[in-house]
């Protein structure tokens, strides 16, 4: 519950101030945005850059949508989740089953709002017959993956790897390099979150422990960084602080370049030393206001660029460390109302699911110390 929602209020509060910069969002907003916000144009249905999306006013984005199906997916197979789920049974949903879209005000397929990233599943797997284990392979390198898989962590809680290797098989449907990467790594990071008694060092510790590559390096890179950081901001010159610190750390390794809607010409395409950005400035945010909900998920909205997603990030693993109740049910209850979306029922329907799931690992892990001993004793 406490995952599920934390991640569904950050999306909504970010994709009010996604693709900006901190000084516009300030401008825009007469400060530093501290709640729920309405759309960046009055005329959003026409507006450009973002039309036809009514961003803000509490509205969930493709984030928890993408969140919400697979979810829908657990809870049909009570069981872990691979590639061949997604071709199965995650794309039907996107093509299928007309839901409530709050940034469109319709009803809609989801993939009539999801990104040219997302579409390319329906694209690759339901057209194209694509082995789904390979069908990532030539997409855009983003976060499009990472941003719907804390559910892979819940089905996984207390077993960090456990959840980087399922995240890394389902996302080879949808993803390839450091996009692949970062779902696995951000599921680990969830699973840790919710392990009893976790702490933050446990989260960092179980995401150094699975990255590799640019993903790694970054991670290590924040890590360090925060290392020499006195106690977390509590005035608005302190965040804007450390939210400059943060990408001044991340920038080496973000492909996007500087200019968010402008991108760099080596943006998006595979690589072993680079990284998506969203991951590595979400724990940086979590690690400067020592995973607070409120404060990490507000720097993290108030960073712009990819604000929505960084959130959903932060948002997570500070709801997973700290339970339902840090999760401000006065934001919540905007966004359920906003959103037409009981994320609160999302949350329980993946209790369920994983409840199942963990059971028969337990049954499992059972059977298999069995074998075990027979194998020591027998040699």
């Amino acid at each position: 519950m406490a995952v599920i929602t934390g991640a569904a209020v950050g999306d909504a509060l970010g994709g009010a101030t996604e693709g900006w910069t901190p000084e516009q969002i300030e401008e825009r907003h007469g400060g530093r945005v501290r709640g729920v916000v309405g759309p960046w144009y009055p005329n959003w249905r026409d507006a450009r850059p973002i039309a036809p999306y009514h961003k803000g006013d509490g509205h969930i984005t493709d984030d928890t949508l993408m969140t919400r199906a697979l979810v829908e997916v657990y809870a049909k197979r009570r069981a872990h989740l691979d590639a061949y789920a997604v071709a199965e049974d995650l794309v039907p949903l996107m093509i299928g089953e007309p839901r409530w879209i709050p940034e469109l005000e319709s009803t809609a397929l989801l993939l009539q709002r999801v990104f040219l990233a997302e579409k390319w599943l329906v694209a690759r797997l339901h057209y194209g017959h694509v082995d789904p284990r390979e069908a990532g392979v030539g997409n855009v390198v983003n976060c499009g993956a990472a941003m719907y898989v804390p559910p892979v962590g819940l089905a996984n809680a207390g077993d960090p790897r456990g959840a980087y290797a399922e995240a890394i098989d389902l996302a080879g449907a949808h993803q390839s390099s450091y996009g692949r990467e970062a779902a696995g790594v951000f599921a680990a990071m969830v699973a840790a979150s919710v392990t009893p008694g976790a702490t933050l060092d446990d989260v960092v510790a179980a995401a150094l422990d699975v990255a590799h590559d640019g993903t790694a390096a970054a991670l290590r890179a924040v890590v360090d960084a925060a290392s020499g950081w006195p106690e977390p901001p509590t005035t608005d010159d302190e965040e804007r602080r450390v939210a400059r610190l943060v990408r001044e750390v991340v920038a080496p390794f973000d492909s996007v370049g500087p200019e968010y809607r402008q991108m760099s010409m080596d943006a998006r395409r595979p690589s072993r030393t680079k990284s998506i950005e969203e991951l590595p400035v979400a724990l940086g945010l979590l690690l400067a206001h020592r995973g607070d909900y409120r404060g990490a998920v507000l720097a993290a909205v108030n960073y712009g660029r990819d604000a929505d997603s960084i959130a959903v990030m932060a948002g997570a693993v500070a709801a997973g460390l700290g339970g339902s109740d840090v999760v401000p049910a006065e934001w919540l209850d905007e966004v359920e109302t906003a959103s037409r979306m009981d994320v609160r029922e999302t949350g329980r329907l993946m209790a369920s699911a994983a409840a199942d799931i963990l059971a028969a690992d337990r049954d499992r892990a059972t059977a298999r110390l069995k074998v075990l001993d027979a194998v020591q004793v027998g040699s």
